[in-house]
């Protein structure tokens, strides 16, 4: 693998839970990474996640101009994987052999499709591999 590793959508989340300092902390510290060193990928399906949180369950809400901003600067230089029938087909096989649920399929299919050896996220078993693809819940 490349050394390249992928984000799930919780870990911007967290980004934003100031309920929970520690997971503030690592998430920012993980995306400042993966800007950094332009080895963190992301997905069309975690911006599209991200902003239905962001814009309508935070408090208050982000307003346009703001999530604006955080796209170019954050979600953009991360966004590298397209949604494609290529990759819904990749996320069917995921899903039928891990029984996974369709969107932690995607994220499974997305991470092996851009080369990424580890995906980060709280929603999958920490350790938990998927042939290329080990899981590490950086808040564990």
């Amino acid at each position: 693998m490349s050394g390249r590793f992928f984000l799930d959508t919780n870990i911007f989340i967290y980004s934003f839970d100031e309920s929970a300092p520690a997971k503030v902390q690592k998430a920012r510290k993980l995306i400042g990474e993966a800007i950094a060193t332009r080895k963190g990928v992301i997905s069309y399906q975690v911006v599209q996640e991200f902003f239905n949180f962001a814009l309508r369950r935070i408090t208050p809400p982000m307003t346009t101009p703001d999530a604006e901003q955080y796209l170019n600067a954050v979600l953009r230089p991360l966004l590298a994987i397209h949604s494609s029938p290529s990759l819904f087909t990749a996320a069917l096989h995921v899903q039928g052999r891990y029984q996974l649920a369709w969107y932690d399929s995607l994220i499974v299919a997305a991470t092996s499709e851009a080369g990424c050896g580890i995906l980060y996220s709280e929603d999958l078993q920490d350790g938990q591999r998927f042939g290329a693809v080990h899981v590490k819940n950086p808040f564990a």
